[in-house]
């Protein structure tokens, strides 16, 4: 299976979590892959299925393919910066800045409005056009200072209140067993497995 990324980190991390269920995982880049994809959908699922939809049609359809999108969502932002995630406040702003941004976006915030979700959506398109697309969610609140080593992105600022952590104190174990993109993937296993 073809995974639309570069990132070999996730690609061992869907390895992981989908085991045997698709065989071996390859980035884009060891599969000899070097396509520009332009994720302009209005949501999680529709960027994640653009993706896919590139690569499947880029290799002819010989493999399945698998991509993902996933991003920070803040209710008291009215959801942002969602899809945005990656390039809010421009690509090239540092993580420490954006997290200082939202830290200090929910300054005036009440603690039963700092509530936040990660949202990852898979997609995978098979040999045949099949399309198939789960969402997973993790629910947390906006922190009030960064804390933690462990993450990346806004991990330092995302605090899970069952673990009275931020997502940048746990360890992998306690994150994939929680995580969004972990509970997409567990989804899209079944969905591939009942198959």
């Amino acid at each position: 299976m073809i995974f639309a990324t570069g990132n070999k980190g996730k690609a061992r991390e869907f390895q992981e979590i989908l085991g045997n269920t698709v065989g071996e995982i390859q980035t884009m880049k060891e599969a000899g892959i070097n396509i520009d994809i332009v994720e302009d959908g209005k949501t999680f699922e529709e960027n994640a299925l653009i993706k896919a939809r590139a690569i499947a049609k880029e290799i002819n359809y010989k493999e399945p393919v698998i991509s993902d999108d996933s991003g920070l969502e803040v209710d008291f932002l009215g959801g942002e910066p969602g899809i945005y995630s990656a390039r809010w406040m421009g690509e090239d702003t540092s993580y420490d800045i954006k997290n200082a941004e939202l830290i200090r976006l929910l300054e005036k915030a009440d603690e039963d409005k700092r509530t936040c979700r990660y949202v990852a959506a898979v997609a995978v398109v098979l040999e045949d056009g099949t399309e198939l697309c789960v969402r997973g969610t993790m629910e947390g609140e906006i922190a009030h200072e960064p804390a933690g080593e462990n993450g990346f992105g806004y991990d330092p600022v995302f605090y899970v209140p069952m673990y009275k952590k931020t997502v940048a104190q746990l360890s992998a174990d306690e994150k994939n067993a929680i995580s969004h993109r972990g509970n997409a993937l567990r989804l899209m296993k079944e969905k591939l497995e009942n198959r």
